[in-house]
């Protein structure tokens, strides 16, 4: 294709500013463990990343991650796979000090598929892109007590590792470029292309507990054909991740608490299951392209994957709710029954580009986006079936479809500046489906199967909606200094309305050592399909009260949800301001700091469990609707406001040797997010009584204080030619967990920061093999534990909202190969 190109030696900004701003990396706590290649110098070699041309947050051709007017991370895949894990979501954690991903348990379906936040903010609230193409959300809404309760998160982990290039991590709101969902930023997935040859990884590892095994075969190739036109890039990654359990025994805190009594196994029993789910997952992908002549080319892009994911419910005891006789035909010790979900994931992006030597570049594509989970529920029985129920039922099945037509122009305009500015506009169409499929009858009749009831055809249904967007955008550098940019999109949604976002951007070198640069942008997220129609009643347990209770959750439109006060979803809408500085103080130091501010308006949030099976009142709205046998209701509305501000510093040292490079890094994150305003409760609230709230307090704590508040990140990286070793610190800061309405506010307590420490050493005996031996949280580091009153009777001994996890050390083996 041919377009008008300027080369970066001759782009306004120095290559050492280029480094400065790419100290953005300094978040990674290792980077690449392989050894400098012969032929290049340590500084050679990074100079030549460093200059990455950035696809995300801009639509000129040639634009730096030197020159971009917003932070931008780059994350490598060799820094990827220096973090020890085969999980993206978790390796992104690990190198970025403003994304937060817990590992939250026994939270049914959130357990399997783990949402993560980008600056404190919801799930949702990130856009993800691969290829710089919109994914697909997953078709499970987070409804249980995790951080980003009530979200529909894209699942990081359906992406196969060994498929990547590079991440680009825009930590900016993008609503007037992307649409819906920007308001934290954007992580875009670049997969790897036109690269030749491949690798083949072997990993292998596990806790220091002795559970947690895991081993991943991963592998990649390219090659290109028809004389370097074409080229397809395969890859793939096939694993499994055993269970781990940090379930505690059976302890009474109150001399009246007996055991076995209601849920509770024997004293000193160790009968839950308290940790990672049990993961076999498979994952595939294929990206190629092909150039029909200089002007015109084709490209495509597929992905699948398959989850099998097994997770745990509360323990239920060998007397659980009165069935002691039954039980002691099926379970005479207790049982977990266990919550399995196959997550099967499908993804397709065919488009046409081309450009002229006029300026114009045109680029037209399809993206098909799919996920389908269907549920089961094992090791389990439906009570009122008695001797003759199944052990093992089918609960039914969530599954969202996307579909989105777009068409991107820009055009380089010769004004006399600088350089010349882009033009940019475009149209885009998208079709979302949402399904919610009923499960078997056993699963849900008579209060249906323990641990997790099967969707009933009264709660399922078939959902979908348009959007249409049109967007422009200009970009110029006015001089050899000074560079902005000014961006529009409006955007209108058949179920809700339109909603218009825009954004000023620019950036101002005052030296070749110091650089300004901010923007202020306004952007918005529509409410998502399954939080408008998502609708279920199931069992719920409360700490608090030391009880199950059966929970629904019904869409705001639905006329349980209105009795009590609900009304129609709208948009959330955001104002965000970042003012950022990027500094080289020094030959070879390189430092970046963003400050940021974003108010969110509307925000969507899952209210409390509002108790109607204690309020009479409550119980006959419903009962005159023909609802019974549910004792609690919740359901979704543009509830708060809030404000997010926050600080990221990143840097980085290279020190010069004569033989292999050494690098130190650093990087910070202070993140606090406030509650500036909470809807006035609808009247019928108010009238059934004080515990009826539109947004319980352990929801708000989980909002303003569920995350660490900052976080640190310390680095050393040292290559030799056949050696490579990596050292990482990593200081969460302390978090708190808040009880609801109908505990006891005494009870909320805060976790302390925590310092984990990562380390790895690789060795080369040619240039083809790597062998690599490392350990996360080398010196099995655990969280805070958990208060007893909290605890549930010490069977939960730390919090699933801690940012470490709660699993302890991670030894791993590495054994590479590439060609």
């Amino acid at each position: 294709m041919s377009c008008k190109e300027f080369p970066v030696a001759h782009r306004p900004v120095p290559t050492r500013l280029a480094l400065a701003l790419l100290g953005i990396l300094a978040a990674a706590p290792a980077l690449a463990q392989d050894a400098t290649p012969d032929s290049a110098s340590p500084a050679t070699a990074q100079a030549s990343t460093l200059d990455t041309v950035i696809v995300t947050g801009t639509r000129v051709s040639d634009r730096t991650v030197a020159e971009s007017q917003s932070p931008i991370d780059i994350l490598t895949p060799e820094a990827l796979q220096a973090t020890g894990t085969t999980e993206l979501a978790t390796a992104l954690a690990r190198a970025l000090p403003s994304l937060n991903f817990p590992r939250p348990a026994v939270t049914d379906g959130t357990s399997a598929i783990r949402p993560a936040q980008l600056r404190g903010l919801s799930p949702d609230q990130v856009l993800v892109l691969v290829n710089g193409k919109r994914r697909h959300v997953s078709a499970l809404l987070n409804v249980n007590g995790s951080i980003g309760r009530g979200s529909s998160a894209v699942d990081l982990n359906a992406i196969p590792v060994a498929a990547i290039a590079r991440v680009e991590v825009l930590r900016d709101g993008a609503s007037a470029q992307y649409g819906s969902d920007a308001i934290a930023g954007v992580v875009n997935i670049v997969l790897k292309g036109s690269e030749t040859g491949g690798s083949l990884a072997v990993d292998l590892g596990q806790y220091s507990a002795g559970d947690g095994t895991q081993h991943q075969i991963s592998g990649n190739t390219g090659l290109r054909f028809a004389d370097d036109r074409g080229f397809v890039h395969v890859a793939g990654q096939v694993g499994q991740q055993d269970a781990t359990n940090r379930a505690g025994p059976f302890q009474p805190f109150t001399p009246t608490t007996l055991p076995n009594q209601g849920n509770n196994p024997g004293l000193g029993e160790v009968a839950y299951i308290y940790g990672d789910p049990k993961v076999d997952a498979a994952a595939v992908s294929a990206n190629a392209g092909f150039d029909f002549n200089e002007n015109f080319g084709a490209y495509a892009t597929a992905m699948a994957s398959n989850r099998d994911i097994t997770s745990y419910a509360f323990h239920r005891s060998r007397n659980h709710s009165g069935q002691g006789e039954l039980l002691a035909q099926f379970y005479p010790d207790g049982y977990v029954p266990e919550i399995a979900m196959l997550s099967q994931d499908r993804s397709l992006v065919a488009g046409l580009k081309g450009g002229n030597d006029a300026g114009w570049n045109w680029d037209v594509s399809y993206n098909y986006g799919y996920n389908h989970i269907g549920f089961q529920t094992r090791n389990t029985i439906n009570y009122s079936l008695g001797t003759a129920s199944p052990t093992v039922f089918y609960d039914g099945a969530l599954e969202y479809t996307q579909n989105v037509v777009n068409a991107d122009l820009t055009k380089t305009l010769d004004w006399g500046l600088a350089y010349p500015a882009t033009l940019s506009f475009g149209a885009e169409y998208r079709r979302e489906k949402w399904n919610q499929s009923p499960g078997a009858p056993a699963s849900y009749s008579n209060g249906g199967a323990q641990g997790f009831q099967g969707f009933t055809p009264t709660n399922s249904g078939h959902f979908d909606r348009d959007s249409y967007a049109v967007y422009a955008g200009l970009e110029a550098d006015f001089t050899d200094k000074f560079s902005a940019g000014i961006a529009g999109r409006y955007e209108d949604y058949s179920d809700f309305g339109s909603e218009t976002s825009g954004k000023l951007s620019a950036r101002y070198a005052f030296t070749d050592a110091v650089a300004l640069r901010g923007t202020v942008a306004s952007g918005f997220r529509a409410p998502s399909l399954s939080q408008q129609h998502y609708q279920v009643v199931t069992s719920n347990y409360n700490g608090a009260l030391d009880r199950f209770f059966d929970s629904g959750t019904f869409p705001a439109t639905s006329p349980a949800a209105r009795a009590l006060g609900a009304e129609p979803l709208q948009a959330e809408t955001s104002l965000s301001y970042s003012l950022g500085l990027v500094l080289q103080p020094v030959d070879r130091l390189y430092i970046t700091i963003d400050a940021y501010q974003i108010e969110i308006d509307d925000r969507i949030v899952l209210s409390s469990n509002l108790l109607v099976g204690e309020n009479p009142a409550a119980q006959q709205r419903l009962e005159d609707l023909g609802i019974n046998g549910v004792t609690a209701l919740r359901y979704f509305n543009n509830a708060i406001d809030t404000r997010t501000r926050g600080v990221d510093v990143v840097g980085s040292y290279d020190v010069a040797l004569d033989s292999g490079s050494l690098t130190f890094t650093a990087g910070y994150n202070y993140n606090k997010t406030e509650i500036t305003r909470i809807a006035p409760n609808p009247e019928v609230l108010n009238e059934l009584g004080a515990t009826f709230w539109r947004v319980g307090r352990d929801e708000q704590g989980r909002i303003e204080e569920g995350f660490p508040r900052d976080k640190v990140t310390l680095g050393a990286n040292w290559n030799l030619q056949r050696w490579g070793f990596t050292l990482g610190a990593t200081r969460y800061g302390e978090f708190t967990t808040r009880v609801s309405e109908s505990g006891n506010p005494a009870l909320d307590q805060t976790y302390g920061a925590k310092w984990t420490v990562d380390a790895s050493a690789s060795f080369k005996p040619s240039d083809q093999w790597t062998l690599t031996l490392g350990a996360d949280n080398l010196l099995d580091e655990y969280p805070d534990r958990t208060i007893a009153a909290n605890a549930n009777h010490n069977q939960f001994p730390y919090s699933s909202q801690s940012p470490t996890g709660f699993n302890g050390a991670y030894v791993y083996g590495r054994i590479a190969y590439k060609w």
